[in-house]
């Protein structure tokens, strides 16, 4: 299993985790739902009118943070953001109702991936795996 596939693996099976970027000075985290895992990249979305789509977009140093059970996962990088119309059909076939709303109301949801990405696995007393992405 690829590195990708495993922060994947571990997203799933937490199901929200917590997405942090900074406003100015200050940490902000909130949750997510949506990643996906095509031609081994992790990919994320989100609004681009959404207050944590501007943050990633003015400092791309971010972190994703989830937890399953009594592991938690860490995952950081840059956040690199794409255009793809190929891609955005994925996010509509995984999230039709998704985006529907937002094709009702014209925003448009923004898509990214996270550059030299590094994550680990831990349990609450030790380090489980750790690796580059």
């Amino acid at each position: 299993m690829s590195n990708a596939a495993k922060v994947h693996e571990f997203l799933n099976k937490a199901q929200v985790f917590y997405f942090l970027t900074t406003d100015g000075d200050q940490p902000k985290g909130r949750p997510f739902g949506f990643q996906m895992l095509v031609n081994d990249t992790l990919y994320f979305g989100c609004g681009t009118f959404k207050n944590v789509f501007k943050q990633l977009t003015k400092n791309p140093k971010v972190e994703v943070l989830a937890v399953n059970g009594n592991d938690f996962l860490r995952y950081d990088g840059q956040a690199k953001v794409v255009k793809d119309d190929a891609l955005l059909e994925k996010v509509r076939e995984a999230m039709p109702q998704i985006m529907a709303l937002y094709d009702q109301n014209g925003w448009e949801m923004g898509l990214f991936y996270l550059e030299n990405g590094h994550a680990e696995i831990r349990g609450m007393l030790d380090l489980k795996e750790e690796f580059d992405v």
